[in-house]
């Protein structure tokens, strides 16, 4: 038991516990965590199911440990539909040695008037609820070297606005299937974003410059994707899933590019064409289709139509080049081969495809493997592989 008191990194999953389990749990922490005498807790991590404990006992555990010059907090709450559990003293939200903050569930964010984390580094949100629509923006202004921070929005959270203005972010990642009424993104320190916004709805959308951003991954619907793609022109590596752009974007730093052709019906390879455009140093492309096998037209329009004119970085910079998903349509075939006619400097071109994709179209391995090369030294890999994501 004096071990206990002294161990500076506490625990506790009782997520699949039994009732008598919980309750023997429950008795240790009332009993042992008041008693406990190191100088600092380098972390309190609880992991429970809904309705384990009673709210007030898990608010005693949290304060607790925030008395004790607590480093890092993690409460992930299991199986909580429904649930808003009021659990974090207002203590928590003045604590001068928290670094790291890490909630799952249905945990209720009720930030007090009262707040400051002049420490906080690290801030995971995903799934709880907001006591008001301003409680994420008054817990992000309050925190002044904050560099990490994932949110994960979810159905009645009350989270309308996301208003992230943090000089000292360096890495964000947002998720929501959810409409917002706002979004409001000034990190001008970012160096990694990674966004997800399924909904068509914003009212009112600003995103400003991202100087030193390096690397995104952008999964959103049409309305905010230009917008989105007009901070992030600094950017060295890019994931992207949907949606045209538009015109007058430049990606002069842009070096890997990640792109998600899952969605044939809805949008045309066009948007491969507008990125081998607008950037002219990139050195590895990356395609992965991860849809079903359907027709190379949508509403009459070809699904691939080559440029005009070959883009610089096919000429100059692109060395590497992998299509996973591969499944021999027309227009696939059409991108491959183009691919190797005019990347000058391409070192390997890789097919990935389903077992038996090659095995029963001979045919479709030697239409690629004669195709004309820019490149003497391109060596194509033709492999079988699972359907991959990204």
């Amino acid at each position: 038991m004096a071990n206990h008191q002294l161990v500076p990194k506490l625990e506790y999953d009782s997520r699949y516990y039994s009732n008598s389990e919980c309750e023997r749990l429950q008795s240790f922490l009332n009993r042992n965590l008041p008693l406990h005498r190191a100088p600092l807790i380098e972390s309190f991590c609880l992991e429970f199911s809904a309705k384990q404990y009673k709210p007030e006992d898990i608010k005693l555990w949290v304060l607790t440990a925030v008395s004790r010059n607590l480093r890092e907090l993690e409460i992930s709450q299991i199986y909580s539909l429904g649930v808003q559990n009021n659990i974090l003293p207002s203590s928590l939200y003045t604590c001068k040695t928290l670094l790291t903050l890490k909630l799952y569930g249905t945990t209720l964010v009720d930030v007090p008037r009262m707040i400051c984390l002049p420490c906080l580094k690290t801030l995971q949100l995903e799934g709880v609820t907001y006591s008001s629509e301003d409680s994420l923006q008054q817990l992000l202004s309050n925190c002044p070297v904050l560099k990490d921070l994932y949110v994960e929005s979810r159905a009645c959270d009350n989270l309308r606005k996301f208003i992230v203005i943090v000089p000292s972010l360096k890495r964000l990642k947002f998720r929501t299937f959810y409409d917002l009424d706002e979004i409001v993104i000034k990190t001008p320190s970012l160096k990694y974003l990674n966004f997800t916004y399924y909904s068509s709805k914003i009212h009112h959308c600003l995103i400003e410059n991202m100087p030193k951003l390096r690397e995104a991954y952008v999964d959103v619907s049409c309305p905010i994707l230009k917008r989105l793609i007009g901070s992030i022109t600094s950017i060295k590596r890019l994931t992207l899933w949907q949606g045209v752009y538009g015109d007058g974007f430049v990606f002069n730093h842009l070096v890997h590019l990640n792109l998600n052709i899952r969605i044939f019906q809805r949008y045309s390879l066009n948007v491969l064409v507008r990125l081998l455009k607008d950037s002219s140093m990139f050195r590895v492309l990356d395609l992965h289709h991860n849809g079903r096998n359907v027709h190379g037209t949508y509403n009459g329009v070809r699904l691939w139509n080559q440029p005009s004119t070959v883009p610089e970085c096919m000429l100059s910079s692109l060395q590497t080049f992998k299509f996973s998903g591969y499944l021999g349509r027309p227009e696939e075939r059409d991108l491959v081969i183009y691919v190797l006619k005019n990347a000058h400097h391409l070192k390997t071109a890789t097919i990935l495809s389903k077992d038996y994709l090659f095995e029963e179209n001979p045919d479709m391995i030697q239409e690629l493997a004669l195709s004309p090369r820019a490149s003497t030294d391109c060596q194509l890999v033709l492999d079988r592989a699972v359907r991959t994501f990204i």
